[in-house]
Order: structure tokens, then C-alpha cells, then sequence
């Protein structure tokens, strides 16, 4: 069976983007940097995006973000994707997830947005949360979780410091 892992850059303040989705000011170089891409390739085989994040590639032509995974929008509003290797996924969002996550195979990994992990987490479909916690505060934006986000309390399972300030917190959901 699979994990479903939240796997998200956030501001010290809990921003995971600026209001207008920018995300401008978040550190991009650095060992955090090398070991998030290496966990992409290692830890998952499936990627699950909400519309918005999947947009903001799409602002710079982006149409398949991670080709070496399976790829899912979820999306009400989008009714085509650009790509033919990016599904969408519109309707019985949860059973969608629930059986990709009986499958065999890596974790997968949930990469945005906070309305997608505030209405997973509240469905008890994610299993770890996995954060870059980067020194910086935005003040305003999107937060880590929409405001359908449940309370939950977290475990830590291991946790890293970068040089760069940057701070790699990984936490199982307490039973």
C-alpha cells in the first residue's frame, strides 16, 4: 500500500505561495534543493497537483511537469488537459485517491495545493507531511492548508538542517 505524502516548501509564517501564486523568495539553490529532486526520482511514481499549482507551470509553458511520473490534476474547472501524460481528475476525488492508494508501487507524492491537502487531510488520506520549512516570512499568501484542514496532531518521524537555513521536517499523522 502507498503513502500519500504532502511533500511542500513553506514560508516560516505558513505561506506556501505569495497571494498572486508567485513564489519568489523561497531558497532554489542548495542541498535541500539536490535532495528534493533526488527524492522525486527515489520515494514516488505518482504525482497528485491541484489546478492552481498545475497552472503555475503552465504560465511558462510547462504542460508536463514531472515526466517520469504518473501525473493527476485535480481539477472541477479544467475540462482538457494540454498534455496526454497529465490526467485530470474531476469527480469521486477521494475513492481516486483511496485506490491509487491500493496500489502497489512508490508513494505519492502531493505537491499542491492547499485547498487539495486541506480537503485530503480532513479525509484522512494523508499519511505524511513532509516540509521544507524555509527561512524566509511572506506576511500574506497561500497558506500550507486551506481553512477545511482539520486539527491533527503530527508526529515527528526525522527532521534535517541545511545551511542555507532551510529545515526539512518530515511528520507521520498520530493515529
Amino acid at each position: 500500500m502507498r503513502s500519500l505524502k504532502y511533500h511542500v516548501a513553506t514560508t516560516l509564517d505558513g505561506f506556501i505561495a505569495h497571494s498572486d501564486h508567485s513564489v519568489h523568495g523561497f531558497a532554489e539553490e542548495g542541498e535541500h534543493a539536490t535532495d528534493y529532486f533526488a527524492s522525486l526520482k527515489q520515494d514516488y511514481d505518482i504525482v497528485l497537483m491541484g489546478r492552481r499549482t498545475y497552472e503555475f507551470g503552465l504560465q511558462f509553458g510547462v504542460t508536463n511537469p514531472y515526466p517520469w511520473l504518473r501525473q493527476y490534476v485535480i481539477s472541477r474547472s479544467m475540462t482538457n488537459s494540454p498534455d496526454a501524460n497529465v490526467k485530470l481528475v474531476s469527480e469521486n476525488i477521494f475513492g481516486f485517491v483511496r485506490d491509487l492508494k491500493a496500489e502497489e508501487g512508490k508513494d505519492i507524492y502531493l505537491c499542491g495545493g492547499a485547498n487539495l491537502a486541506g480537503g485530503l487531510l480532513e479525509a484522512g488520506l494523508v499519511d505524511e507531511i513532509v516540509v521544507k520549512l524555509n527561512p524566509v516570512v511572506f506576511g500574506a499568501g497561500i497558506p500550507l492548508f486551506s481553512e477545511t484542514a482539520k486539527q491533527t496532531a503530527l508526529e515527528l518521524k526525522s527532521n534535517k538542517v541545511y545551511a542555507n537555513g532551510v529545515i526539512l521536517l518530515n511528520y507521520t499523522l498520530k493515529a
